[in-house]
């Protein structure tokens, strides 16, 4: 029998993934295990965990793949990616980023740094942002040793799926020329990214768009013009324009077809791709798939399609 207070009152339910109770109660149902770093003896990549920031938790695991001829000096483009799950579970240590990240390192010949931040409730948004934002400096910056000596900062890409891609957005704002010693990002590869509005997009169920602006609200509670806060919905009105909320050059805008947020995720696309902005923006949709799949099943022939698609993307294709 539910308390007076609603505590065992589900307030937002994503099955399989977590429930959310009235009184702001967060049970977290799905827990991948957590890999350590070192080699990975599928791919020949190594990586290695950075902590950033000892008060907030905040750490990069950086992933080295195998260089084939160690007596060729030409450095790596350097990628940093962002996992999703909605800011409130998974993490960069899980099995399916460690997995697909030292795939995506051995079959594109990046370095990527992907980032361990603060998860909502505990840490509401901006904390996510904030950490991925001091965690793209730092790659930028080159002060580990491995970036210093085998990656091109001159070619940095970053990326996330999901929530992840939200946040991926949100560090080509802050990379827009607003901030003086922001990073020069090359390209971003968004990968089902979330995001919602006030109101319905083309093709959007209204079950996904109450559950978007419900759930923005949870991790973002302190959001300004709730689901239409710019942050979560670049398109709204009052938003900057697109052409200074991109501060990268390409970008490259990936969707699956049977995915719940495909509309929106086609909706940014199109308004980016009408846009001002002097960049190249690419879509690539993965037909008869769901959302973030590749993580489920990388070795499946889409997910290989699309990793054929993100690997010429980062060569400049």
């Amino acid at each position: 029998m539910a308390t007076e207070s609603g505590a065992d009152e589900v307030a937002i339910d994503a099955p399989t993934y977590f429930r959310i109770f009235k009184n702001g109660r967060i049970e977290r149902l799905h827990l991948p295990p957590s890999l350590p770093a070192g080699l990975d003896e599928a791919t020949g990549v190594v990586s290695k965990d950075v902590v950033l920031d000892t008060t907030t938790g905040l750490t990069v695991r950086v992933y080295l793949p195998k260089l084939q001829d160690p007596s060729n000096k030409k450095k790596l483009p350097v990628l940093v990616y962002i996992h999703g799950g909605g800011f409130v579970i998974e993490s960069a240590f899980s099995s399916w980023y460690h997995n697909y990240l030292n795939l995506l390192a051995a079959t594109a010949s990046v370095i990527v740094a992907s980032v361990e931040y603060r998860l909502a409730p505990e840490h509401p948004l901006p904390a996510a942002y904030e950490d991925c934002w001091a965690a793209l400096k730092w790659t930028a910056s080159a002060q580990d040793e491995w970036i210093a000596e085998h990656g091109d900062v001159a070619r940095l890409f970053v990326a996330g799926d999901s929530a992840g891609g939200n946040a991926a957005h949100d560090m080509l704002v802050r990379a827009s020329g607003n901030d003086d010693d922001g990073p020069s990002i090359e390209g971003a590869i968004l990968f089902h990214p979330w995001f919602a509005g006030s109101k319905l997009v083309d093709g959007e169920e209204e079950s996904s768009w109450e559950f978007n602006a419900k759930f923005w609200a949870f991790v973002c509670p302190g959001a300004v013009g709730g689901s239409d806060d710019p942050r979560v919905n670049p398109m709204a009105p009052g938003a900057p324009p697109l052409e200074k909320q991109l501060g990268c050059k390409r970008m490259l805008v990936c969707a699956a077809t049977e995915d719940k947020l495909f509309a929106t995720e086609r909706a940014y696309y199109d308004a980016v791709a009408a846009s001002a902005w002097p960049g190249t923006v690419d879509w690539f949709e993965s037909d008869g798939e769901e959302h973030v799949f590749f993580l489920k099943k990388p070795e499946c022939e889409k997910a290989k399609q699309l990793m054929d698609r993100v690997v010429a993307f980062i060569a400049g294709a």
